[in-house]
């Protein structure tokens, strides 16, 4: 199941930001950083009332079925840290970004091509099997003392700290794929048996911890 979160990824220089649940990119996120950190004035309305930039959104438009409900961009009135701003298909975030400046292009056709988003949804389905696991050795209160203090440790484990939502500052193929491995590994030792309570499972996690970074 694709769950609905927002990715921090690197790009080059910059950080932009990605929907899980359509693979969309923030624009207004990337031009904001870009006219900060260049020292420029751009606008998207500028991209948008460009004659080639039209003929694109409509030829994409057509190539994917974006009709109707969908769109190869949308809009939102929340606020940016809130999911708001403009959003766009990949393929116009990749058109957008070389409208930024041509030599984004090498780069930025490498980074949408990548895995990252694919391998954050499979971490996110790995987590759920690990609460369905966890749920056989765990009462009810069990769950909800435990959980949140398994999902620290795992953040501990992979990123050497912990903070909420961290999983989702990880935008790379690397991260998320540990955040996956790591947690399928103790799904897997909780229901063949090996770690038999809520403790064992927890003192996994804190040898696991040990073992990487002592």
């Amino acid at each position: 199941m694709i769950t609905n979160q927002i990715m921090k990824r690197p790009l080059a220089d910059f950080t932009v930001e990605q929907r899980t649940k359509d693979g969309y990119f923030c624009l207004t996120g990337l031009l904001n950083n870009w006219n900060l950190k260049m020292g420029t004035k751009k606008e998207l309305k500028d991209y948008f009332e460009n004659k080639a930039t039209q003929e694109f959104v409509k030829a994409l438009a057509d190539e994917e079925n974006l009709h109707g409900d969908k769109s190869p961009y949308v809009k939102s009135k929340a606020r940016l840290d809130r999911g708001g701003g403009t959003w766009g298909h990949p393929l116009l975030f990749i058109d957008f970004a070389m409208w930024l400046n041509p030599h984004f292009k090498v780069k930025v056709l490498k980074f949408v091509s990548d895995q990252m988003l694919t391998c954050r949804n499979e971490a996110g389905d790995a987590y759920k099997q690990l609460s369905s696991a966890m749920s056989k050795i765990c009462t009810p209160h069990q769950m909800k003392r435990y959980m949140p203090i398994l999902g620290k440790g795992i953040n501990y484990i992979v990123a050497g700290h912990h903070e909420h939502q961290l999983r989702n500052e990880y935008g790379t193929e690397e991260k998320q794929k540990e955040y996956f491995e790591l947690e399928k590994q103790v799904a897997m030792l909780v229901n063949e048996g090996f770690l038999r309570t809520p403790e064992d499972v927890a003192n996994y996690l804190r040898r696991k911890f040990q073992n990487k970074y002592f």
